[in-house]
C-alpha cells in the first residue's frame, strides 16, 4: 500500500470525523449514532451536551443477525426505545457509512416507529 492510500477502515474513520464535526446532539434533539461491526449492529441516542446515552438498541439479543431484515428490526426496536424514553426528534450520525443498505434500513424503520430525523443539525 502506498503512502497516500487509506484502508477501508481508515477512510470510514475519516468520513466519520467529518460527519462528527457537523453533527451535534442535544437534549431536545439527540444524536442517533449507528455502528456496524463485522457481527452486530448498534444504535445509540446520545446527548452530546451532557455526554449521556439516553437510549440504545443492538442485534446482540436472540433475534440478532447482520442482514437487511435484522437492520429493519433493529431500527424498529431503536425507534420504540427512543419514543419510550421521550425522544421524538433526532439528528442522524451514520458513522462514516454511506446512507445505503443497512444504515438506510435502520433509519427508515426508526422513522416508521415515530422518530423525526435530520441528517444535519437544524434541518
Amino acid at each position: 500500500m502506498s503512502m497516500g492510500s487509506k484502508s477501508r477502515a481508515e477512510a470510514r474513520q475519516a468520513r466519520h470525523r467529518r460527519v462528527r464535526a457537523k453533527v451535534r446532539g442535544s437534549a431536545e434533539r439527540p444524536r442517533m449514532a449507528v455502528m456496524i461491526s463485522n457481527k452486530h449492529m448498534y444504535v445509540q441516542f446520545i446527548d452530546d451536551e451532557r455526554g449521556v446515552t439516553l437510549a440504545s438498541a443492538s442485534t446482540l439479543g436472540a433475534d440478532g443477525g447482520h442482514n437487511l431484515a435484522a437492520a429493519t428490526r433493529l431500527g424498529q426496536q431503536a425507534g420504540a426505545s427512543a419514543v419510550a424514553a421521550g425522544i421524538r426528534r433526532v439528528v442522524v450520525d451514520r458513522g462514516g457509512y454511506r446512507f445505503h443498505g443497512r444504515v438506510k434500513a435502520i433509519v427508515e424503520a426508526a422513522r416508521q416507529a415515530g422518530l423525526q430525523t435530520a441528517t444535519k443539525e437544524g434541518t
